[in-house]
Parts: structure tokens; sequence; C-alpha cells
């Protein structure tokens, strides 16, 4: 139970066929594939970018806020601040 098989997908692809028409699906497919391959290469890029620059330890590379009474002004677009 849950997989898919040859008669589901033929029913799949009937009706893909239907509501978009033959000529339509050729188009759809490239366009799936170009957003497909320019995802993946920007989730490459994410990795390949926190992988060659490491968090040095400072409280805005963690993600921290400053401890109160440090030397830092408040950020002025930080809403909870006000």
């Amino acid at each position: 139970m849950g997989e898919i098989g040859a008669p589901e997908l033929v029913l799949i692809l009937v009706v893909l066929v239907l509501l978009f028409g033959a000529k339509k699906l050729p188009d759809l497919a490239r366009g799936s594939g170009r957003a497909l391959r320019i995802f993946k290469s920007e989730v490459k890029g994410l990795d390949d970018t926190d992988a060659a620059d490491p968090p040095t330890g400072s409280p805005t590379a963690t993600g921290q806020e400053p401890a109160a009474g440090s030397d830092q002004p408040p950020d002025p677009d930080d809403r909870r601040a006000q």
C-alpha cells in the first residue's frame, strides 16, 4: 500500500494530458527541470559558502544577541528593542 505502480502512472499521465494538452507537456517538463537545476545549484552554493566561512565566535556570527551592557549599539531594524 502506498506504492505507485504502472496503472497509477498511466492515470496521472492521462490527467496531465487532459489538463495541459499534449503540446504544453514538453514545455512544462523543461521548465520544471530548469527550476530544479537552479534550486540544486543554489543549495550547493549555500553549502559551499557555509563551509568556506565558519563562524568566528562573535555574537552576530553565531546568531546570539549581544550581552546587556555591551558596547554595540542596538539594531534600529530590531522591533523587539522598542
